[in-house]
């Protein structure tokens, strides 16, 4: 199996990967580890593997990493293995995916498979392939905020902080976007693959990964009060009820142009751009479960 790793992740998490390794080894699996150089590598040698007939790919990180390999498999019949190095780790969550050393091994050697449907935001300068999640509004603001360190040294408690500085500081533009023909208007939108969002904390109760289609969730409400009480109904499991939240089903997603320039992003990751719209990816990838 190939193993592609982003040595930027640090030293933790680069002890981490090698404890998974050194199990599979162990029990006779072939490994190869390649590590990533550029934005965009993981997809190169993902879809390099899948072009060779690679039976699996493992992408070793978080969500955007899993996402880049993804990308590079779409259209083969190369299977997806994950080993979550991530921050939130959300897609492992979603598929109930275990995180302990051991457990990893033994289902990268099992390869039991679900399927995982992505997503793809199409932008100026391409297609972005997503597996959980894109964000526009406060949601990409926080992410571009953030800083690579500060989230190193406390995790998950610093989209906390970020969130409450842009609280403040965002000016929350209205998004304009037409879902499957109807339109609609939002402060934040986030189209979703999956259930989870920012890790265990429930967004969108009927999504299903496995399957085309998203939930989009519309933040109706700008400004700083009703920001944070969605980040207070968060862990409280209440997001989907909050006042002022609503998700709706779709397929196609297509924003304004006349918006400008929203801050976005995807899986947590920061784009360069604002999608012109969000679409099915044209079919599913085998993600090994166990």
């Amino acid at each position: 199996m190939l193993v592609i790793f982003n040595p930027v992740a640090g030293r933790r998490r680069a002890t981490a990967l090698w404890r998974v390794l050194d199990l599979l080894v162990e029990n006779g699996v072939m490994v190869e580890v390649a590590e990533t150089q550029h934005a965009g590598h993981a997809t190169e040698l993902a879809r390099t593997a899948a072009a060779r007939g690679r039976a699996m790919v493992v992408a070793a990180g978080g969500d955007g990493t899993i996402a880049e390999v993804a990308n590079g498999l779409l259209g083969s019949d190369t299977a997806l293995g994950i080993i979550p190095l991530g921050t939130a780790n959300v897609l492992a969550k979603e598929y109930r995916l275990s995180t302990g050393a051991r457990a990893i091994a033994n289902a990268l050697a099992y390869r039991r498979t679900k399927m995982l449907w992505p997503g793809v935001a199409r932008m100026a300068g391409g297609e972005h392939v997503f597996v959980q999640m894109v964000g526009l509004g406060f949601d990409g603001a926080v992410v571009h905020g953030l800083q690579p360190l500060l989230k190193r040294a406390i995790g998950r408690g610093a989209y906390v902080w970020q969130s409450l500085w842009e609280s403040v500081a965002y000016r929350f533009p209205r998004v304009r976007l037409n879902v499957d023909g109807r339109d609609y208007t939002a402060a934040s939108v986030v189209v979703s693959k999956g259930r989870l969002y920012g890790g265990p904390y429930l967004l969108a109760p009927n999504a299903a990964s496995t399957a085309p289609g998203f939930q989009v969730a519309l933040f109706e409400h700008p400004g700083m009060l009703p920001a944070l009480l969605s980040g207070a109904a968060l862990p409280l499991g209440l997001l989907p009820r909050c006042p002022g939240v609503r998700v709706i089903v779709g397929n196609c997603i297509e924003f304004a142009a006349r918006n400008g320039h929203i801050l976005a992003q995807s899986d947590g990751d920061a784009l360069a751009g604002t999608p012109a719209s969000v679409v099915n990816a044209t079919s599913p990838i085998p993600l090994v479960v166990g």
